[in-house]
């Protein structure tokens, strides 16, 4: 039998473009970037949001089967709490520079201020009422998204 002709392997095999001395005129790759994490919460490991959503699902479910006025009421919770803990959830990336949820935040305080109109000015200034809803967005928007800039590094979304 004729000897064999292969190389023989180093006793620690790196592959081709992972050795140390690498390819002549080739840079090294550029470093990854750090995973970023969500913000934790001001209560620590404790799932009081996840807890919150999962009690709107079984308000919403219970008085779609209940009907009338008290299922009326039960739907209405719900969703009021279902929109508080992602109202709380964004809120608290947002001002973290995790991401950018400005849209949120300026409509959220939109829908307060037509809400406090709605209340507080007649029925017949129903189009100033939205008129100052319009110009509430447009500051509050511009002031969140400078805000994110600042918490993020100067990036303006994420």
């Amino acid at each position: 039998m004729a000897a064999s002709k292969r190389k023989r392997r180093r006793s620690t095999y790196t592959p081709p473009g992972r050795r140390e001395e690498g390819i002549p005129g080739e840079t090294a790759p550029p470093a990854r970037r750090a995973k970023r994490e969500r913000p934790p919460a001001p209560w620590g490991k404790f799932p009081l949001v996840e807890l919150i959503v999962l009690v709107s699902l079984v308000l919403l479910l219970v008085g779609f089967f209940v009907g009338e006025g008290r299922g009326i009421v039960m739907i209405a919770c719900g969703v009021t709490l279902g929109s508080l803990a992602g109202l709380e959830l964004s809120i608290r990336e947002h001002l973290a520079g995790f991401k950018s949820h400005s849209t949120v935040l300026a409509g959220a305080l939109t829908v307060l201020v037509v809400a406090a109109g709605y209340f507080l000015l007649p029925a017949k200034l129903f189009g100033v009422n939205l008129m100052i809803g319009a110009i509430v967005f447009g500051i509050s928007f511009y002031a969140f998204r400078e805000v994110f800039k600042r918490r993020s590094g100067g990036l303006g979304f994420r």
